[in-house]
């Protein structure tokens, strides 16, 4: 297609404040073959809008890039979240089984010092059952002993003054000590008592 001599001179006057005309209309405009400046024109109007074709479609393929880019950290960063959420979920699961397991060592301390009390108990009235048995059997052997040898300066004649004060003496001091073992251990015993 042909242009006026008008519209010639028009677009070569707006070239000359760098105004060119772009896109497919340059396919079909077509310069007169004697004219060199208006082919020259076109040949430049041509360059131009190829290399802004060549900027607009690398900055199309840029901006694709980043969006692509964006996309997959979008993707990455709800991946992420995923995980996040699966491990805060798993860790307050941990935290209630570590709760859980907190109060059953509670459980199980309490118990083994109830058991403990209740062995150190056993064992005290076994020590103090012991040592009341001795001490009776003590008692007791002095006790007869004393008597028998008092028995046999009786039957034997012999003067009993001095052995029957002795004698007397004697049990006054078993009884005494007997009841002074047995006053110690049930001291002992309600002074270990565990007094809730």
């Amino acid at each position: 297609m042909l242009v006026t001599k008008d519209t010639r001179d028009n677009l070569l006057e707006l070239s000359k404040k760098k105004v060119y005309l772009e896109g497919n209309i340059l396919k079909v405009i077509q310069a007169n073959p004697s004219d060199k400046e208006f082919q020259e024109y076109l040949n430049v109007c041509i360059d131009k809008d190829s290399t802004a074709r060549r900027k607009r479609l690398e900055v199309t393929k840029q901006v694709q890039n980043q969006n692509r880019e964006l996309i997959k950290s979008q993707e990455d960063n709800q991946h992420l979240m995923d995980d996040l959420k699966i491990a805060l979920e798993e860790a307050e699961g941990a935290k209630s089984e570590a709760v859980i397991a907190k109060k059953e060592a509670e459980k199980l301390r309490d118990d083994a010092v109830e058991d403990l009390d209740t062995l150190q108990k056993k064992a005290q009235f076994e020590l103090i059952g012991v040592i009341v048995k001795v001490a009776l059997v003590i008692i007791l052997g002095v006790g007869f002993i004393t008597t028998l040898l008092y028995a046999i300066a009786l039957f034997s004649g012999m003067d009993t003054t001095l052995l029957g004060n002795a004698w007397t003496n004697m049990f006054g001091i078993l009884l005494t000590n007997s009841f002074s073992i047995i006053g110690t251990i049930m001291g002992v015993k309600y002074a270990t008592e565990n007094k809730n």
